[in-house]
């Protein structure tokens, strides 16, 4: 049965809540994509070090999440967030999904982070 771009994107969420960097890569294949302001990290490993570095800083005590729109349109997601750590205040926070095959292909990321030191 296919897995269905809504439960990619529901795993995707639950296991990047959790801080669980294995979940979170096991919804990437090995010709995913991801473009963020600081250019594009192709491939797994890269990937991997972006949510490596994020899963340390929000897991600092006081960190919050607040989803603010979620919407999903046969193989697209479309996430807008925003959120704190103790290190950042993400005003707003975006980020769009393509996925094939049950796995995301192709994910965009943008967001109004300012650092609070």
């Amino acid at each position: 049965m296919a897995v269905t771009t809504q439960e990619v994107l529901t795993h995707h969420l639950d296991t990047f809540g959790k801080g669980d960097l294995a979940g979170v890569m096991a919804d990437y294949s090995p010709e995913s994509r991801l473009f963020t302001p600081n250019g594009m990290l192709k491939g797994p490993e890269a990937i991997r070090q972006l949510f490596t570095t994020m899963f340390k800083e929000f897991a600092k005590p006081g960190a919050s999440f607040q989803m603010l729109r979620q919407d999903v349109d046969g193989d697209t997601a479309y996430i807008l967030w925003k959120a704190e750590t103790a290190d950042n205040r993400y005003e707003i926070g975006t980020d769009t999904f393509v996925v094939k095959d049950g796995k995301i292909v192709t994910q965009t990321f943008a967001g109004k982070i300012t650092p609070k030191h």
